[in-house]
């Protein structure tokens, strides 16, 4: 009976000493992992501080890279510019914001002669699709995560994808200093610390899905250094509707009135193509149950997007700088939106 005492109780301290060390190495490896997640964001922050630091940016055409903003660290992003021959410190700046395509470098180069002519640098991010998808693009990280692959399903013989509302899951990322909207900021004062320039805000233009882009980007990110904000032949839009759902409306964004006056308070210019109608079969547009009371085309959502903003504003009794500019016999073009864009903002 005593040496079975004995026994237990030794194996019970054996045990006990087991469960100890077993903690301390599980403490250890917290602490070891606690150290390299501080070391790898330090070697990113670093590594990000190296490379906008040797920034360069030469007359012409040329890129630079830079890495994405928060929780996109791992991630880099391409900044096609072009700096025209006459730049200075009292010279524009404008972002131009790619479509679905996120060729940067095209976008780009469709306002070189604008740059020239005008006297303004144009900088055009690249987001390669495989790190930012629908959802971190045209949605601007605002949803983390949605079955787009179980819900979308493509219109046959059209340029248009169906998306079933009641098979849709969507999860928000209400985290909006991860939101791509920072980015603009960033890719700006980058280049002007590369140029030694003094410029204090910019310009920004996007087509098609980057008309998406910037128009949400006017009603979540209202704190930015853009001037004038051009959303142009956006396919569907956010409306400033505190009871319907995002990405069609602002109901659980945790967005206030206040929130969206100053939203209202932005200069935003709605363009879209006069052409850019039923018949067009240009570039991707969006059909669903709720997107669809907006209009059947871009021209439609465009005019009842700004009616809507506006019927809003009224009832709140604020300041109102949004505007709708129709661009007469153009489609679903970002050439020729581009050109017009350019007449409305620099002569």
């Amino acid at each position: 009976m005593l040496y079975k005492c004995i026994y237990r109780h030794a194996k019970l301290r054996t045990s006990l000493f087991s469960i100890f060390d077993k903690t301390k190495i599980y403490i250890k490896m917290k602490q070891v992992t606690y150290i390299l997640v501080l070391m790898v964001l330090f070697l990113f922050t670093i590594q990000a501080y190296n490379q906008e630091s040797n920034i360069i940016i030469n007359e012409g055409s040329g890129a630079f890279t830079l890495h994405g903003g928060k929780g996109n660290e791992h991630k880099k992003i391409t900044i096609h510019y072009y700096k025209p021959k006459g730049f200075n410190g009292s010279s524009e700046v404008l972002l131009v914001i790619p479509g679905s395509g996120r060729n940067g470098d095209s976008y780009r180069d469709s306002w070189i002669e604008e740059s020239e002519k005008y006297n303004i640098l144009i900088l055009s991010p690249s987001y390669p699709e495989t790190a930012y998808p629908y959802e971190d693009y045209h949605l601007g990280g605002v949803v983390a995560d949605v079955n787009t692959r179980e819900s979308i399903t493509f219109i046959k013989n059209t340029n248009q994808v169906f998306l079933d509302e009641e098979k849709t899951s969507i999860q928000l990322n209400l985290d909006n200093a991860s939101w791509i909207y920072e980015d603009f900021d960033r890719i700006f004062e980058s280049a002007i610390k590369a140029l030694n320039g003094s410029q204090r805000g910019y310009d920004i233009f996007g087509h098609s899905a980057g008309g998406q882009i910037l128009h949400r980007f006017a009603i979540l990110h209202t704190n930015s250094k853009a001037k004038r904000i051009i959303a142009a032949n956006a396919g569907s839009y956010t409306l400033p509707d505190f009871e319907t759902k995002f990405p069609f409306g602002i109901e659980d964004l945790n967005l206030s009135i206040e929130n969206l006056k100053k939203s209202f308070a932005q200069q935003l210019t709605i363009f879209v193509g006069e052409l850019d109608n039923e018949n067009e079969k240009g570039g991707i547009l969006l059909r669903s149950k709720t997107v669809d009371k907006q209009g059947l085309h871009r021209l439609a959502r465009a005019r009842y997007f700004y009616k809507t903003a506006k019927t809003q504003a009224t009832k709140m009794n604020c300041k109102f700088n949004w505007t709708l500019k129709v661009i007469p016999n153009v489609g679903h073009h970002m050439r020729k939106m581009g050109n017009a864009a350019g007449i409305y903002l620099y002569e």
